[in-house]
């Protein structure tokens, strides 16, 4: 779920990198605040040649508790159906996922965004559930709160994946969101306004 939280990470870091790419953002329970991967101290022993053997055996451990993980992630565990245990799970079947997780976890670093939002002076719509155990909501509130040109939707009775748990609630936002952007919206299906 840790993976999940970075995308807002890597969105962020785009837009401040390259701000003329990208027109607007939409983050859904981004981890700026926390996240960044093993502490510093840590990261000198987790790159030794013992921990690179082992830590694909961690990250296999780990992630063998995917439906403890999903009923952490999600406000109704209830909702975690088969299908979407089965697709949380199918990229573990493939060859040196573990591999590549734990590659992944020693590649993350601090980016130190938070210092750096009052740059992004894009639109940004921060969408957050309400029951989020993994990035809490209240830094997803923080967040808006700090971005110059941001609005924030909680959806209620939602955890940390909304756009898998209230995809109904999700896509109203996203959309509304979208249609005020001054984009070429053609090829989406989305309509700006008039």
């Amino acid at each position: 779920m840790e993976l999940l939280s970075r995308y807002g990470t890597v969105a962020a870091y785009t837009a401040l990198r390259h701000p003329q790419r990208v027109q607007a953002l939409i983050l859904v329970d981004a981890a700026i605040y926390t996240g960044g991967g093993a502490p510093g101290w840590a990261k000198p022993l987790l790159k030794t040649p013992q921990m690179r053997r082992l830590g694909p055996v961690v990250a296999r451990n780990l992630l063998s508790q995917n439906k403890d993980l999903l009923n952490q992630t999600w406000h109704d565990p209830s909702k975690v159906t088969p299908d979407i245990l089965e697709g949380y799970s199918k990229p573990t079947k493939v060859e040196n996922w573990d591999k590549a997780f734990w590659e992944f976890t020693l590649a993350s670093r601090d980016l130190k965004l938070s210092e750096r939002l009052a740059e992004l002076r894009l639109p940004v719509l921060v969408i957050t559930g309400d029951d989020d155990r993994i990035v809490p909501t209240e830094e997803s509130i923080r967040l808006s709160e700090e971005l110059p040109s941001a609005s924030l939707v909680v959806i209620p009775d939602c955890g940390h994946v909304p756009q898998e748990e209230c995809p109904g609630p999700f896509m109203k936002a996203l959309v509304a969101f979208i249609q005020k952007m001054p984009i070429q919206l053609r090829g989406y299906g989305i309509k700006p306004p008039s």
